[in-house]
């Protein structure tokens, strides 16, 4: 059964909402700016347990931020965004339900089979989550790390994710191509996904209304989550509202 799952993404220290593709160095295209702080974020969410939710930092600036939101709901939420093997304990002593890796697990552009091995010892299989997201290549996805603006020669496809899946508890994959841009899901990867992946796994990119969970649920025959962003309530959307996705939630359990 396909579950909404919530995100605090984190840009300069500030709850934003940004086009996914456009994140550099110089700053990013922004769709919205919270004037509520992570840890209200954290809080509502823990209300209404609405678990498997992930707090990203997208940049440096934003370790207060961080462990605000970690502290407000301790256990709840998975942390992304610069973990490493030296630091995922400590983000898990903070309160990091899991903590969630990419970029690190590069080297010189290829995936390193030792860095994974040497983050899981550091946490657990069940508490490491992979990033898998990605940008669409002529050969289909290709993992995109250092805030998706390097793509790398790691395919998303069948073969990765059985491989991989051995190692971790979860993963999450956005689709930078489409983040932020409310034009709709990639259909083609959230099936990809419904029907490789062997572990749980969450998609982020694209969606823009309470029909893109009954549209991910049939693509994925209910093995894929979604995270919704942009077109929430909460960061100033129109498309859906955290109460409709609060009652999807509800029917599906």
């Amino acid at each position: 059964m396909t579950l909404f799952r919530p995100c605090i993404d984190l840009h300069q220290g500030q709850v934003k909402q940004i086009v996914g593709g456009s994140l550099n160095d110089s700053g990013a295209t922004t769709n919205f700016i919270s004037d509520k702080d992570s840890a209200w974020y954290a809080e509502l969410y823990r209300q209404h347990q609405l678990t498997g939710g992930h707090v990203i930092a997208l940049g440096p600036g934003n370790e207060e931020a961080v462990l605000a939101a970690l502290a407000a709901w301790p256990g709840g939420l998975q942390f992304g965004g610069g973990v490493t093997a030296d630091n995922a304990a400590h983000y898990l002593q903070a309160g990091a339900a899991q903590v969630i890796v990419t970029s690190w697990l590069f080297e010189d552009g290829e995936f390193s089979w030792q860095r994974l091995e040497r983050i899981k010892g550091e946490t657990g299989r069940e508490r490491l989550v992979l990033d898998l997201s990605c940008r669409r290549t002529s050969d289909g996805w290709n993992i995109a790390t250092n805030r998706w603006q390097t793509v790398t020669a790691t395919q998303v496809n069948a073969e990765t994710l059985q491989a991989l899946s051995e190692h971790c508890a979860e993963f999450l994959i956005h689709a930078a191509d489409v983040e932020g841009l409310q034009g709709g899901i990639d259909e083609a990867l959230v099936s990809l996904l419904g029907n490789s992946c062997p572990i749980p796994v969450t998609y982020a990119g694209g969606a823009r209304s309470l029909q893109d969970l009954q549209l991910v649920d049939q693509l994925s025959d209910g093995r894929v989550d979604l995270t919704i962003g942009s077109a929430l309530d909460i960061f100033g959307g129109s498309g859906v509202t955290l109460q409709e996705c609060i009652d999807w939630n509800h029917r599906q359990q």
